[in-house]
Parts: structure tokens; C-alpha cells; sequence
């Protein structure tokens, strides 16, 4: 069973979502020969204070 997490900056729409779930599970399978229910994917969200790149917040940017 594949699991993929996905990290991100918060904002993006649920069709963005259901976009990128469907693209991940696609790729999973047709690299993996994975059955689509056999793949999970998380997407875990970070406020844009709390998350950085360079020693700026992305609040900042």
C-alpha cells in the first residue's frame, strides 16, 4: 500500500487538491502497479507563519 505525503503552504482550493490527488495516484500506479485504493495520500498544510525558505517566513515573502 503506497503513501504518499504531500507538504505545503496552506491556500490551495479543494479542485487543487482533487487535481494533485488524482496526478499522485495516477503516477503511483502506473510506476508502482498499484491498484488506486491501495493509494493513500496526505496533504499536510502549514500557515504561511510557520513555514520558511531562505530565513524568511513565507507570511513575509
Amino acid at each position: 500500500m503506497p503513501e504518499v505525503i504531500v507538504y505545503a503552504v496552506e491556500g490551495r482550493s479543494i479542485e487543487q487538491k482533487r487535481a494533485l490527488v488524482k496526478d499522485i495516484t495516477d503516477a503511483v500506479v502506473k510506476n508502482f502497479g498499484a491498484a488506486p485504493e491501495a493509494v493513500t495520500i496526505q496533504i499536510v498544510e502549514a500557515p504561511r507563519t510557520d513555514k520558511a525558505k531562505g530565513g524568511v517566513l513565507f507570511s513575509d515573502r
